[in-house]
This record gives structure tokens, sequence and C-alpha cells, in this order.
């Protein structure tokens, strides 16, 4: 147990998180089971680091542990939290639960007979904690770790403390938001590098991000995917082929006949894959309003602007890096569907978007998003401020 302990104290120390996550005040703590899910790469072992930083310092009653670890290789969950627990603990943070053979089981055991214990894991975005693992329902509180917003990235590279902004908000005020926060940063001339590199954490580090993006795209289709949903290492060239055709023609509406024959393989499993692909963020999926899968979505998009230069090659289609982006930001809370009549999108039902680019040789006109209605239209509203969601 002391290996633990100067494990998690170390990582503690040693954590770096310059922008302090939304997702912190947004979790009931008071919960005793909490999942956080998220994208690879997006920081959740970061975020459970920090939130033991900030909330038990050095208190030896919160502890970290990966399941990497080897020690879990012929120890159970249930041993160690009984352990943990008589030496004080009171909180369990455990990275990586997917690892650990029947886990969701001890989980339920965990929480069932030690009361006064309580338990924050994580895991990957394709897992279905409630839906696909009976053992939690009814007991599991379960959050999403996204990527930095464009705010969040804002604030990091320019030292401000710009606050988070509703839908409602932003569709019935933006002019006053926009003013406000032009009037302490230039949102646009940062807004490009966000959509190059901002969306995921890692661009902080001293490496080729693109190269490093690949690297996570492949390990969210060899583990995200493969691992977890048991499919064979045999169809891992399929499934890449298959991100590689669809990022090709993203934004197009799926030719799923000819995906099948490209990739040899049947329409159903390519339907399959799709949605394991946008089960792991690495896609979006648009459909008409009132229909979802199995249906034949009407547009794939790559799930983050980030994505379009890491997997594409050449000039990226501007209009499409800015559908990209609105869908990225807009998706925390909302539905997106395709739009009616001349819109790009309907949210929630009821709003109509249609997205825009500058107009040709002018470099003042902002990009942007225009809301609109059966009466009337307003705007524009710059799609940069959307990225003030979270």
């Amino acid at each position: 147990m002391d290996s633990f302990y100067k494990t998690h104290q170390y990582l503690v120390k040693h954590v770096c998180s310059p922008v302090r996550r939304g997702l912190m005040d947004e979790i009931d703590w008071n919960d005793r089971l909490i999942g956080i899910k998220g994208t690879r790469g997006v920081g959740k072992t970061t975020f459970l680091l920090s939130y033991a930083k900030e909330f038990f310092g050095e208190d030896r009653s919160c502890l970290y542990i990966n399941l990497n670890n080897f020690y879990f290789t012929d120890h159970t969950l249930i041993e160690f939290a009984e352990r943990f627990i008589k030496q004080g603990g009171k909180v369990l943070l455990i990275d990586q639960i997917f690892k650990h053979p029947d886990w969701s089981r001890e989980l339920r055991y965990i929480y069932d007979n030690f009361k006064d214990l309580k338990v924050v894991f994580t895991g990957s975005s394709v897992m279905r904690l409630k839906e696909e693992n009976p053992d939690l329902s009814g007991i599991v509180a379960s959050y999403f770790l996204r990527g930095f917003s464009f705010r969040e990235y804002l604030n990091l590279k320019t030292g401000s403390t710009l606050s988070a902004y509703t839908f409602e908000e932003i569709l019935s005020n933006h002019k006053e938001i926009s003013n406000t926060i032009k009037a302490l940063v230039n949102p646009e001339i940062h807004f490009q590098s966000y959509l190059h590199h901002g969306f995921y954490p890692f661009f902080l580090e001293k490496r080729n991000y693109s190269e490093n993006l690949l690297k996570t795209v492949n390990m969210m289709i060899e583990v995200d995917i493969l691992f977890i949903k048991q499919i064979e290492l045999k169809y891992l060239h399929k499934i890449k082929l298959l991100l590689n055709l669809l990022a090709k023609n993203a934004p197009d509406s799926p030719n799923v006949s000819q995906l099948s024959n490209d990739i040899m393989t049947s329409r159903a499993t390519v339907m399959n894959y799709i949605k394991y692909l946008k089960d792991a963020r690495v896609i979006n999926l648009i459909y008409k309003q009132g229909e979802d899968f199995p249906k034949k979505p009407t547009k794939v998009y790559l799930h983050n602007t980030n994505l379009i230069y890491a997997i594409k090659s050449g000039e990226s289609d501007r209009l499409a890096l800015l559908e990209t982006f609105f869908i990225n930001a807009v998706y925390k809370g909302h539905t997106i569907n395709q739009g009616e009549k001349n819109s790009t999108f309907l949210i929630d039902e009821k709003w109509n978007f249609r997205i825009e680019r500058r107009k040709s040789g002018s470099d003042t006109d902002p990009e942007s998003c225009y809301f609109s209605d059966d009466s009337s239209e307003t705007g524009p509203i710059p799609i940069w401020l959307f990225g003030f969601l979270y």
C-alpha cells in the first residue's frame, strides 16, 4: 500500500493543470460512485489528480490508483478497497477502470458494503456505464469530460478568466457578450490556432501535436473500440480504412454501399463501425429530425477540427471547419439535427442555424452563425462565441 501512496503523492505534487476545468464544479461530489468518461487524450487522469490536489492536498484519506498496475493482475478491487479503508481511506480515485476484469460487479460490491467509501473512476467514451452494466444501474453518477473549449483555450493563452454562457444567453444577448469579451481579449486572433491544435490538452507538451494526435486516434481505435467492444485485431485495418474514407469525404452523406465494398464487409458492419467511431468521439453524426442509429446519417463530420488537420491531407475546407467547430461546441447539452430549408443545423428541434464564411475579399466581417425562425433573422453571431458554452 505504501508504494501506492508514494505514487499518489508524487503525481499530485507534479500535476500540471493550467486551466481549471468547468466539470469540476458540475459534479456533485457528494455522490458515492462517480464515473467520468471522456475521449482519449482530453485529460481524465489530470482531472482526477487535480481533484485530489484541490480538495485533499496531502491528506491520505484520498488515493489515486491506475489499473495498469500489475498489482491488480492477482488482486481484486474489493481487496484493495478493504485495505484502503482500514488505513483511513475515504475517497478512492480509479483510473482506467475498464482494464480490470469484472470491474462493474466489484464496484457494485464496494458500493453496497463499504458505505463510508467514495469511488470516482474514469472510463472510455465508448463505455455505456448504465446501459451495458446492470450492476451499476441506479447507483452511478455519470459525467463526461470534454476537450478544451475555445473559452478554456483562450483563458490559458491570455491569462484571462472569461466566463461561460448558456446557449440561450448567446442567442438573446450575443452582441453585448461579444463586445464584453473583445474589450478584454481579441478572440479572433486565437481562433485559428484553436481550430488547429486547441482541443486536446497535450498541445501544452513539447512534442509534435499532429503526430501525438495521430497516435491518440490509433489508441482510440485499438483500445477504445477493439478492446472494449471485443473486436478481433484482424478487423483493425478495416476500421482505420473506414475512418480515412469518412474523413476524406466529410461532411458528405456516407454512401454505405460503396463503403461496404471499399472495406469488404457488410452494410450492417459498416454502420456498426460508424457507431463505434462516434462513441469513441472520433466522428459526429448528423441525422434528420426524429431519426437516429441504425438509420443512415445525413452527414458525417470528424469530432473536432484538430482531427481534420491531423487526418486529412491538403487544404481543409473552411466551411467544413466552421461547421465541425459548431457541432463540437454545441453538442454539450443540446441535440443537433439536419437543418430545415436553407439552414445548416436544427438545434433542440426549434432553432435553425446556418453557418457562413467570411465574405470574399473582406477581413472585417466575422465568420458567422445566423439564427433564424419563421418570422425573422437575428445575427450575425460570431461563430467563436459558441466556444463559450463550457
